[in-house]
């Protein structure tokens, strides 16, 4: 399967089947309604992945990727939550304007899903070989899990795969061959909040998933965590080292490795063959081309394009930056 089409229902369960009308239950933040079918709400798009009878929480800079992906799919019912005039005035049929748009979103994805931060969230464990296996998960019997695991509900792991001592999977698929080691812990909620109104309970709800792919390794005590609405996602035959975090949203491709105590924030993107030595950090919403080497203790803060290979902080050319060293060393 693509890693997009996973169900959202495996792992999250609606509140009620609500229909638009009926999820706008704070009407104070809503500016214009233009409702053009009263379908009950299935799912949540995204621009890039669009899903029948779902809502989409849109952003001016995702305004075109949405219209064109729409166009392939123009039997799909889908009603747009947005916060610019402008975007109203675009080829969107059926959209409510409303004031703020991170507000729109945690009231209305807590109305309708109940995740791992929603009171209301359960699961169901089984005792085996003193861990805990929701009996919602689903587990090759060719795989095996150490001892004081915990693997929540809607969890698919697959053939071959070496799940080792004192880790917590939740809200990930794994593909085949893979080895998790100690004290892992995979889909746990990622760092998604509103700086303007700090708090616990505005956190905003991810409903999103972690999807491994065949013959990839993770190294002890590394974090990762689940989308805020699609995919994290690690292409084949990847690498964690030690102390790895991995933030909502990235996408790694094919043969990453990442050194120990690194750290990618929320929303970027890795190429192919990329190479990442240790303690180094990325920030988020970036793009990294394939074939890149980012050198130990590196500060990444721009994109990267292929065949790079960039040190320091901030991450430059690595032979800018042997030169500047050797200039400050002269000083």
């Amino acid at each position: 399967m693509r890693h997009q089409d996973f169900k959202r229902i495996t792992f999250f369960d609606i509140l009620k089947k609500k229909s638009i009308k009926s999820i706008l239950t704070d009407k104070s933040i809503i500016l214009k309604n233009n409702i053009q079918k009263n379908f009950f709400v299935l799912d949540v798009s995204t621009p890039d992945n669009l899903k029948n009878n779902s809502i989409i929480f849109l952003k001016s800079d995702a305004i075109d990727s949405y219209l064109s992906n729409l166009k392939s799919n123009s039997n799909y019912s889908i009603h747009a939550f947005i916060e610019s005039p402008y975007i109203a005035n675009k080829k969107i049929q059926s959209f409510t304007l409303v004031n703020n748009l991170k507000s729109a979103y945690n009231m209305i994805i807590n109305n309708l899903f109940i995740h791992p931060d929603h009171l209301s969230y359960k699961d169901k464990f089984v005792k085996y070989k003193n861990s805990f296996i929701s009996t919602k998960a689903n587990i090759h019997n060719s795989s095996i899990i150490g001892n004081n695991c915990v693997i929540g509900k809607g969890v698919k792991i697959g053939k071959n795969c070496i799940i080792k001592d004192n880790v917590v999977i939740k809200n990930s698929i794994l593909e085949e061959n893979i080895i998790v080691n100690e004290n892992c812990v995979i889909g746990s909620t990622g760092f998604g909040f509103n700086a303007q109104n700090l708090s616990n309970l505005r956190h905003e709800p991810q409903i999103g998933i972690v999807y491994i792919s065949s013959n990839c390794s993770i190294g002890s005590s590394s974090t990762i965590d689940r989308a805020k609405i699609d995919c994290t996602y690690f292409g084949e035959f990847c690498m964690l080292d030690n102390q790895v975090h991995i933030a909502h949203n990235v996408i790694l491709g094919n043969n990453v490795i990442i050194a120990a105590q690194s750290g990618i924030a929320g929303s970027t993107k890795i190429g192919d063959n990329v190479m990442i030595g240790g303690q180094s950090g990325i920030s988020g919403h970036l793009e990294i081309g394939n074939n890149v080497v980012i050198a130990a203790k590196s500060g990444v803060t721009k994109n990267i394009i292929s065949n790079s290979i960039v040190a320091g902080f901030p991450a430059i050319d690595i032979k800018k930056w042997k030169k500047m060293i050797i200039n400050q060393r002269k000083v």
